[in-house]
């Protein structure tokens, strides 16, 4: 989220077939008028030689054609400042902000403004953004039935308020006006970014939703399952878009902040699409672990085929170990599995034995701009740091995906979680209700920290 590239004109609509036999008629008038004038020109060229060479009154006649040419091109120098075919001269103003050359402190903003659809109205809020001493890095256009919406990622100067650059916008017919701070992220091509973003969909099915929030900024990403008799179709309305998902179910978007154009409609689906003619699909990524007692361990991905091996796994914990993962009663666990193992709910992690049993699981699961971490591990492998491994790379993969907290619910009493999220050595807030704890930390800046979820494949993409 494709769109216009960075052009100065909005789009123009394809000429109709009568239109086209007009522009060819008028450029055979043109071609004849021009070879009409040459003959013209040929023959008052033979006349005046015959008169010079000929005639007595042949200099006074040079005279006169001199005079002539003279006042051709004082009118032609006229009636060009009258009706300039270029673009508009620059003001006084933003020939000085051009002279003045870049500021030396700057930041980055995303701005987005719909304009009306007429010559010029682009051109007027890019002078005013000159003025400002603004310079404009990349613009999309968002073609609209009324109007247009522009896009612009800017480089401004860091004592320009907010305000300031909306004003300045707003008197250059600006309307409808959003912007936003933006960072060295947001400093690159929108088609490679939108084709970075359908790879990586391709090839993991949880990465759907982080594609869509890097795609369109904040947003809210929810699924619904398919309802009996119904028939979900794609909508568009303002600041929300529903689109449907394999199984019969949907993926609802909503971004109150900012409406939603069609293009970006037409970007989500696309991305949806994709996702429901590749099908659940997860990278085949597998490390090596080395329990204190010596048994090999292989941690990987989990995938839904492993649903009875981890029902297997729920009948050897205890009521206590599954009441604290669950937050509920023991009966429902076995049911949140197929959820739970869906790649396009979020990643699972499955640590395994030789002989194929699984002893824990890991669960990140997307939630709007956060994740949440889970870790279940069973009774007979606990204590032997397999939770703080897998909550290492848990944070790891949402650092990788752009998210910038996660969270983790567990009871107030559960020491061994609070003990395992402070092990990661990164900010952690704590909240309290009811006997319910919410650990949450933030991941901004500590992703140089975090070691690589999968470390012995360094060339993962």
């Amino acid at each position: 989220m494709s769109e216009s590239s960075s052009t100065a004109q909005h789009p123009s609509t394809t000429p109709s077939r009568a239109q086209r036999r007009q522009a060819r008629g008028a450029r055979w008038r043109h071609s004849t008028v021009e070879l009409a004038a040459v003959f013209l020109a040929v023959a008052t060229a033979d006349l005046i030689a015959n008169v010079v060479v000929h005639g007595h009154d042949g200099p006074v006649l040079l005279f006169a054609s001199a005079l002539a040419l003279l006042a051709t091109a004082v009118f032609h120098a006229w009636w060009a400042h009258r009706h300039p075919h270029g673009a508009p001269p620059p003001t006084p103003e933003a020939e000085a902000a051009a002279e003045a050359g870049p500021p030396a402190e700057t930041r980055l903003w995303r701005l987005r403004t719909t304009v009306s659809d007429a010559p010029g109205s682009l051109a007027t809020v890019c002078a005013a953004l000159a003025v400002l001493r603004v310079s404009i890095i990349s613009l999309q256009t968002h073609p609209l039935p009324e109007g247009t919406v522009d896009e612009f990622l800017l480089r401004a100067p860091r004592d320009l308020p907010r305000a300031g650059l909306t004003e300045a916008v707003a008197l250059a017919g600006g309307r409808e006006i959003w912007t936003d701070p933006a960072d060295a992220h947001d400093l690159v091509d929108v088609p490679t970014h939108v084709l970075g973003l359908a790879t990586r969909t391709a090839l993991d099915a949880a990465e759907l939703p982080v594609a869509l929030r890097q795609l369109f900024g904040r947003l809210t990403v929810r699924h619904f399952p398919r309802r009996p008799g119904e028939e979900p179709a794609p909508s568009l309305a303002g600041h929300l878009m529903r689109l449907p998902v394999p199984g019969g179910g949907q993926i609802e978007l909503s971004r109150p902040h900012l409406p939603f154009t069609p293009t970006e409609f037409a970007r989500a689906k696309a991305l949806v699409d994709l996702d429901g003619v590749l099908g659940p699909r997860v990278p085949k990524v597998a490390d090596r672990l080395r329990s204190p007692a010596g048994a090999e361990l292989t941690v990987r991905r989990a995938v839904p085929q492993d649903r009875a091996a981890a029902l297997a796994m729920h009948h050897r914990c205890s009521t206590e170990t599954l009441r604290r993962r669950y937050h509920g009663p023991v009966a429902d666990a076995d049911r949140y599995l197929a959820h739970l193992l869906d790649p396009r709910h979020g990643q699972t992690l499955a640590v395994e034995t030789a002989d194929g049993e699984l002893v824990a699981l890991a669960h990140l699961l997307w939630d709007d701009d956060s994740a949440e971490l889970a870790v279940l591990v069973e009774d007979a492998w606990q204590r032997r740091g397999l939770g703080v491994d897998l909550l290492r790379r848990m944070a790891a993969l949402a650092a990788e995906a752009g998210v910038a907290t996660v969270y983790a619910v567990t009871q107030a009493g559960n020491t061994a979680l609070i003990g395992a999220m402070q092990r990661l050595a990164i900010p952690l807030d704590y909240l309290v209700e009811d006997g319910t704890l919410v650990i949450t930390a933030h991941l901004a800046g500590a992703a140089g920290r975090l070691p690589s979820p999968w470390p012995s494949l360094p060339g993962r993409p």
